[in-house]
């Protein structure tokens, strides 16, 4: 099973890369599942995983000069104040409660992806600050709370509240998704145990997955492979509702 853990480690880093958020859905499931691991200490591992896997992906987008610092590290702060909060509330829920939200999560995720990012054309104004701090705040809440990166969410509001262009809004949110998941980490770790052992490993085949996605960023059809990738995580969010569904 770690085998298959890690290989599914890397379609969470590809997606990452890709996409700029959406394969962080799927790492809870895979440590739960598939690892066997516990759903808190899962979420708690996920939010390393996730917030290693962008800071990577985001460095490269970066070279490349597709992140805006001032947006990303205002949305960013912002939200690590909310995914600390839910970081240190979540360990005090019922899993069944928690896992029942992720899976909320993911059909949200799926339906976003396979409608596509339908967001107008940016034009590049003042940032409206206050929105972002709200935006980020109840985006890291959910961070925090279930250890999904949110970049689905984080994406179309550095579109139409930052004015980013698309690429500019993609390696951005990979910056505030680092950012909020390490603070729902922090929030987590004052309550919940982690196997780091297990989460270095998840970690570098997710990072050795991100490098290959950020490197076929443009080279492949963006939109065929999230729609795909979206009735993916719809199925995979399905199942685990069916999971925790009282027998």
């Amino acid at each position: 099973m770690i085998a298959l853990t890690l290989a599914a480690a890397v379609v969470v880093g590809m997606t990452l890369g890709l996409f700029g958020g959406g394969g962080s859905i799927l790492t809870v499931p895979l440590l739960v599942y598939l690892a066997g691991v516990p759903v808190k200490q899962a979420i708690a591992m996920s939010l390393f995983v996730v917030a290693v896997t962008s800071a990577v992906s985001a460095a490269g987008h970066a070279r490349a000069g597709r992140v805006r610092w001032r947006t990303g590290l205002i949305f960013g702060a912002a939200g690590m104040a909310g995914a600390y909060g839910g970081g240190l509330i979540g360990p005090h829920l019922p899993e069944t409660l928690l896992m029942v939200a992720f899976a909320a999560m993911m059909l949200a995720t799926a339906v976003a992806m396979i409608r596509g990012r339908r967001v107008t054309r940016a034009v590049p104004r003042e940032l409206p600050v206050p929105h972002v701090v709200a935006e980020g705040a109840v985006v890291g809440l959910v961070t925090g709370l279930v250890g999904a990166g949110g970049g689905f969410l984080v994406v179309p509001a550095l579109v139409l509240l930052g004015g980013l262009p698309m690429g500019a809004a993609v390696g951005t949110s990979l910056v505030v998704i680092a950012m909020k998941s390490l603070a729902g980490l922090a929030g987590y770790l004052h309550s919940t145990p982690v196997d780091w052992s297990l989460a270095l490993w998840v970690t570098a085949a997710a990072v050795a997955g991100g490098l290959v996605g950020g490197a076929l960023a443009g080279r492949l059809d963006a939109d065929r492979l999230r729609s795909g990738f979206g009735w993916f995580v719809l199925v995979t969010g399905v199942v685990v509702l069916v999971q925790q569904a009282p027998l």
